[in-house]
């Protein structure tokens, strides 16, 4: 049995992006596009609070998130419009996105789909307990 400990969260974590950016790499997606597609979802986002959110995911600096986007605008799969500036997937992006999504349940269906409903609320439980305090002392708060 393992020690829960950031190695195995960590190992968790990397071996589950790998899946990811296998599925998504003949989209020629980066792992933080991915991010931003699936932000991009649920519909328009302003500009600001959409690098907020991925600088606050990710934990990277607000460049590398604005180039992201960018590059999401240059591949055609993002738009910036508006005065506040949104950000909201194209046509082509909705679709890539779509694709994105499909990756993810599967990969989710083929990880999670045995693990009984009750461990997997506490596992959830815990990394999210986890997670909010390493944010807290990344913040300071701790």
């Amino acid at each position: 049995m393992s020690t829960l400990n950031g190695q195995v969260i960590g190992q968790a974590h990397y071996a589950t992006r790998a899946l990811l950016e296998r599925a998504t790499g003949p989209l020629g997606l980066s792992f933080g596009q991915v991010v931003a597609l699936n932000a991009l979802a649920a519909g328009p986002v302003e500009r600001a609070p959409l690098v907020h959110r991925i600088t606050s995911t990710l934990k990277v600096d607000e460049p590398a998130v604005r180039e992201v986007v960018d590059a999401l605008v240059r591949a055609d799969l993002v738009q910036v419009d508006g005065p506040a500036p949104h950000v909201r997937l194209t046509d082509t992006g909705h679709a890539t996105q779509a694709r994105v999504a499909e990756a993810v349940a599967g990969i989710t269906a083929r990880l999670y789909g045995d693990i009984p409903p009750a461990e997997a609320d506490v596992a959830a439980r815990v990394l999210t307990l986890i997670t909010e305090r390493a944010n807290d002392e990344l913040a300071g708060v701790a």
